[in-house]
């Protein structure tokens, strides 16, 4: 067999075989499965070379090949370990009517929520971390007091490969290789791209994190590639239209965190490379979804994780951590891509929005403040902005520990004159996910609603914080073994709210009670002191605990465009 019909193989690892021999890894001072049906064979002159008195003898020979072919995996990239209870995948369902089983589905919230989330087709052999599961949408639809669920997969290119290749095609880069095994199964991946058997044009990535509403076209989007357009049906059901790449204007990839100017109706974005300069670009679209011209960002000479960024009235602005990508833990199988740079400082960068170059940047060094979302930002006066967002403490844990790593809210002010920096920590509790009242996006605002919980994203409960005040002014919580996502403010008269009534609206979760295995969705009155319960729906089967969601009006449905 030559080496082109050997790569050009499917490697499936839907169904590993059972493993007949377990051995103790001294190494890593656990029991570690041996996936072979025998036991290897030590060649005479190796275990010459070892000795019988070596500390390398043939009882723990087989661990250190183990450890060189296909090591055993990290927890936080184990599939079996990570995608378990509420985190596990569960199948499409179709639209199905479900009951209010407590309080009543308010008139003037109609619509359809959707939640996005993380739910692999097939469980690989191989590492899997939770941030890497293929897409599905959870949708209600809500009418006239009637609620219609519905789970659907994005119809990603990636998702329709594996579907019919009933196994896994494109390997799993951001959770890392682990040993050869990984790394045969990449070149592997490979092969089937040069031979034309698949093509990256038509798309990598998951869809699996956020949904946006631009253009008037309903997008989900995950950041390794361009968005998907989607369709919520009379029916209540979710279709995926297909990919959109801005008629090949935009190439690759696009952030999950868009922002919309809710003035000039314009979007703004930016793409991460994780691999090749430039390493940010930052993008316009017109009301019309046509792509201006991008800018690159030059002033980033190394690849630095960037999930979110925020935008005011003149300005865009992103936020530099200590994560960084390194492509040679990739080539050289020793794990994940992402590294942590302790001798690193974090900065903020500032560019005008209409900026023709990033000569127009400006970067202001803020140390200890490593961003993951960012909820608004707006300018205060001429020479201030003021940025809303979660800063992450021992971010070094965030995708192998999260549950060591504590996220707080801070208020961070930056002069623009004179440089100065100042942050204010707005609670003590571990809060993520959350959200504001969208009309604001930009502008100066009161309130922000976010989860708290320890093992993101399953969280305890959530938040309300009174931004001009900087305290927490309401709060709900689920109840022992309950557990919600990210808190959406909702607005009670569609998109169109005075500035008096920015928290009039209702806030909107799935949440899931692990007592029981069922899971609801709620809503909650946002005004209200206890964020108390205004209705709940009971739904068919449980909703995976997933990322960021959205709101989809009445009148937003009848005006969707497709490709």
């Amino acid at each position: 067999m030559d080496l082109m019909n050997y790569l050009s193989l499917k490697i499936s690892y839907n169904s590993p075989p059972k493993p007949k021999f377990t051995y103790y890894n001294h190494i890593n001072e656990q029991n570690i499965p041996f996936r072979s049906s025998q036991k290897p064979k030590i060649c005479a002159p190796i275990q010459s070379l070892m000795g019988t008195n070596s500390s390398y003898n043939t009882k723990s020979a087989p661990s250190l090949f183990t450890n060189i072919i296909d090591r055993p995996l990290h927890p936080s990239v184990d599939p079996k370990h990570v995608f378990t209870g509420n985190f596990a995948p569960v199948d499409e369902l179709g639209p199905t009517e479900c009951p209010v089983v407590d309080g009543k589905l308010p008139d003037s919230l109609t619509g359809t929520y959707i939640r996005n989330g993380p739910n692999p087709q097939h469980m690989p052999r191989g590492p899997l971390h939770f941030f890497e599961g293929d897409g599905m949408l959870h949708s209600m639809q809500l009418s006239k007091g009637r609620a219609i669920y519905s789970s659907r997969y994005v119809k990603t290119y990636k998702y329709k490969l594996e579907r019919d290749a009933g196994g896994q095609i494109f390997p799993n880069v951001f959770s890392g290789f682990y040993g050869l095994v990984d790394m045969v199964q990449c070149v592997a991946s490979t092969a089937r791209v040069l031979m034309g058997h698949v093509n990256l044009k038509k798309g990598f990535g998951l869809a699996n994190t956020s949904l946006a509403f631009f253009s008037s076209k309903l997008l989900a989007l995950g950041e390794s590639d361009l968005p998907y357009i989607i369709k919520c049906t009379r029916e209540g059901d979710i279709e995926t239209l297909g990919r959109w790449d801005f008629d090949e204007e935009l190439f690759a990839s696009m952030t999950a965190h868009p922002k919309t100017d809710m003035t000039t109706k314009e979007t703004f974005a930016f793409k991460f490379s994780p691999f090749f300069s430039p390493h940010l670009t930052f993008s316009r679209f017109d009301a019309n979804g046509v792509k201006q011209k991008d800018v690159p960002i030059l002033s980033i000479n190394r690849p630095t994780f960037i999930h979110d960024f925020a935008i005011t009235k003149r300005f865009a602005i992103f936020s530099e951590t200590q994560l960084a990508v390194s492509a040679a833990n990739v080539m050289l199988g020793k794990g994940m891509p992402t590294v942590f740079d302790p001798e690193k400082v974090p900065r903020i960068g500032i560019i005008l929005k209409y900026a023709k170059s990033d000569a127009e940047m400006k970067w202001f060094n803020v140390p200890g403040f490593n961003a993951m979302h960012v909820f608004n930002a707006w300018e205060n006066g001429e020479d201030e902005v003021v940025l809303i967002a979660t800063n992450a403490t021992s971010i070094e844990n965030l995708f192998l520990k999260v549950d060591m790593v504590h996220i707080s809210l801070e208020k961070v002010r930056i002069n623009l004159r004179t440089g100065n920096v100042s942050r204010n920590i707005l609670s003590a509790r571990n809060l993520e996910l959350g959200s504001i009242n969208s009309s604001y996006i930009g502008k100066k605002n009161r309130y922000v609603f976010v989860g708290v919980g320890k093992e993101i994203p399953k969280m305890q409960g959530v938040v309300k914080i009174d931004l001009e005040k900087e305290i927490e002014v309401s709060r709900r919580f689920y109840g022992p073994g309950c557990f919600g996502g990210e808190p959406l403010f909702v607005p009670r008269n569609g998109d169109h709210v005075d500035a008096a009534d920015e928290d009039d609206g209702f806030v909107v979760t799935y949440i899931h009670d692990e007592n029981y295995g069922e899971s609801k969705f709620l809503v909650m009155d946002a005004k209200s002191p206890n964020l108390d319960i205004v209705a709940a729906v009971k739904l068919p089967r449980r909703v995976p605990y997933g990322f960021h969601g959205l709101f989809v009006h009445e009148e937003n449905h009848s005006n969707q465009k497709s490709l």
